[in-house]
Order: structure tokens, then sequence, then C-alpha cells
């Protein structure tokens, strides 16, 4: 048998992160570069799962032409002024070089070159570890259950004149996710939405379910064009939330506000859910809810039921396309903070679940110009009314 080499190749680094950008799992790319995944999930963990920046060296720098050079010179037995002048260096140059590297009785060229390589590596301060202010702030956002992107959009809006109180949203998730760096406490990690360890790529999906079928479900595709691009309030997108012990709450997301309902369920059965979401629809303000776009599980088959109580057209979606349904999917993923893969739900009460979807909706969002969707769905009521 073949032995494997412990160090990766540059030639199989870069194809890890090419595979790695694609979406491919750890074992998928294991398999491709010969080893096993701990050793992939190794490699990225290093680094966060973000690319490395190439590298280049400085116009400044010694090359290895000139280092072959300056290694010639000390076999002839050259001074140091007349190496510089013949590779066009200050002696002084020279002369760094020289201590840096064993002087001119030990001084090899690839060694040299190797070890200016590796020095080049350090990591430099980045604007966290140098603003204690910032630092404290970005951390107590995180510890808010803020998210990197709301805090960096959150701190140009209140700190518009003054760059050094203003970070990127990438430069917080390298802190956190590059513990070498040690400037964000890798604790505050569990902060995150999504909980992870490292970045992954957004092209990594996992294969959906299959369903059943509904009798007489309207397809999305013939949901009018109004509803597609969000330019009129009071479309809902609608899915359930497993947890553990067969237990489900219901998320109900506005489509124009990202406003969210969180419903308390008894039972994934149909009638169960459309009772529950009908009680809770039918409380709403007039014109409030007009349609619900819902993904293909048989717990809406009744919707016909749940169409004559509350006069809200369901549209489902195709099956294995949870993108279709984007707003309520993506909020899916953000509640896994509160509630983990596993969590039994049924333990929650209603006042419990209004009170996470209340956090939800009182923080600020990208997607509506650093608003909030309890601000934004006010206006719409207000305007409405």
């Amino acid at each position: 048998m073949e032995r494997v080499p412990r160090r990766m190749s540059w030639e199989q680094r870069a194809e890890l992160w090419r595979r790695w950008r694609r979406g491919e799992t750890l074992t998928e790319i294991g398999r491709a570069l010969g080893r096993v995944p701990a050793a992939v999930f190794l490699a990225l963990a290093a680094t966060g799962g973000l690319t490395p920046r190439p590298r280049h060296r400085s116009r400044l720098a010694l090359t290895t032409t000139e280092r072959e050079e300056i290694s010639r010179g000390l076999v002839r037995g050259e001074s140091l002024r007349a190496m510089g002048a013949r590779l066009r260096r200050a002696p002084s140059t020279i002369s760094r070089e020289l201590r840096r590297n064993g002087g001119r009785r030990w001084y090899r060229a690839m060694r040299a070159d190797q070890s200016a390589w590796h020095r080049g590596r350090r990591p430099k301060g980045c604007r966290l570890a140098t603003q204690p202010r910032l630092r404290r702030l970005v951390a107590a956002k995180l510890v808010a259950n803020w998210s990197p992107q709301q805090i960096a959009g959150w701190l140009r809006d209140t700190f518009p004149s003054d760059p050094e109180m203003q970070v990127s949203h990438e430069t917080i998730y390298l802190s956190l996710y590059v513990q070498s760096r040690g400037v964000l406490k890798r604790e505050l990690l569990a902060h995150l939405r999504r909980g992870r360890r490292f970045r992954h790529s957004r092209h990594a999906t996992t294969a959906g379910q299959r369903r059943g079928q509904i009798i007489e479900a309207v397809s999305i595709r013939e949901r009018p064009p109004v509803i597609e691009d969000r330019a009129v309030p009071g479309h809902w997108e609608g899915d359930l939330l497993a947890g553990g012990r067969n237990s489900h709450v219901a998320t109900l997301v506005e489509r124009q506000s990202r406003y969210l309902m969180l419903i308390r369920v008894r039972g994934k059965d149909t009638r169960s859910v459309v009772r529950a979401l009908t009680r809770r629809v039918t409380r709403l303000p007039q014109g409030l809810m007009r349609s619900l776009t819902w993904d293909r599980g048989l717990e809406l088959a009744a919707h016909r039921t749940f169409t004559v109580a509350t006069n809200v057209q369901v549209y489902f979606c195709d099956p294995q396309s949870p993108w279709q349904r984007g707003s309520n999917e993506n909020t899916n993923g953000l509640l896994r903070q509160y509630f983990p893969h596993g969590t039994d739900l049924s333990g929650y009460s209603q006042a419990q679940l209004d009170a996470v979807a209340r956090q939800l909706n009182t923080r600020p969002r990208q997607t509506l110009g650093y608003k909030t969707p309890a601000a934004k769905l006010a206006q719409i009521v207000a305007s409405t009314g």
C-alpha cells in the first residue's frame, strides 16, 4: 500500500479549498485527496473554514535568486559591500540576512528563504485587537445574540464619522473562527445563529425528504407576481420546526417585513396544525394575512378548511425546494439558536414562544436597512389602517 504523506502539498490544499467552496462534504473532499475526513476538518478549522488569502512576497524582500547569490558570494569569500553592490542591495541588508540565518559559516540559501516565508505568516493585528473599546462593544452585542452583520451595520450607523469604531462583519467572523488571532473568545461562537465552529459554503445543502400528495394543492407557480416581488404586504411563508420526541412548532414569516410568529401545535397531524393556525390568524388585524406559502408537508393537507375559516389562500412549494420560501427557511435556521436539534418543543408554552419571536422581531435586519421587523410591520399596519 502506498504511503500517504502526512502534510498536504500546496496543490492539495488549493484543491481542498476549491471543493469546500463548492459545498462538498468532508468525506467527499477526503476521498478526492486520499485523506481521512478528520484531516480535512483540521485543515479547514485552522482558518475557521475561511479560504486563506493568496500570499505574495513583498517587492522589497530578498528573492530566492538573491539568496543563492549571497551563498555563492560567501563561498568565494566576497565582502558584504561587494555582494551588496553586485545585488544592488545595501550592505546592511546582507548583514541582517546573515545574522538571521546562522552567519557566514552556517548560511544556506534555501533554508533562509523558507525561514523568511515562515516569518511572514505571523498574524497581523486587526482593528478588534488594537481597539479595546470596539472589541468590548462587539463582544457585548454578540452576547446579546446580534449577528456580525447586524453589529457591523449598527456600528456604521452609530459612529458614521469614526472609522476606528467600525469593523466589517467578515473581520468579526475571522476573529471568532480563527482563534490564533486571540481577539474574541471562542465561547462567543455559541451566540451565533447557527452555532457552527467554522464557516460553511453557501452551496452546501442537504437532501430534502420525499413528500406525499396534497389534494387540490395550489402550486407556487400560480402565485401572482405581486407576491413574488414583496411589493405588497400581507403575504406570509410557513413551515413546521421539528424538535425531539416528535414535537413541532409552526413558524410564520411575513415576506415584506420578515416579522415572525411562533405557534404552539399539539401534533403534526393536519387537524392540529390547521386548528392552531386558524386560531392565531383570525386574531390578526384585517387584511394583514392575505396568502400563505407552505412547504409540501402533509400537515397542511386540510388547507381548504384553513382557507374557508380565514379567507387566506394557501400556495404550496415544489417538492424539495425550500428556497421558494427563503424568508421562512432562513428564520427557521435562526431559531435553531434557541431550539437546537433534538430539543423537545412540547415543553414550551405559547408565552415562551412569543418571547423568542419578540427577540428576533426586535433585532435590526440588513435586508430592511437595519430596521427591525417589528418596526417595519408597525409601519405597514399604520399605512393600511
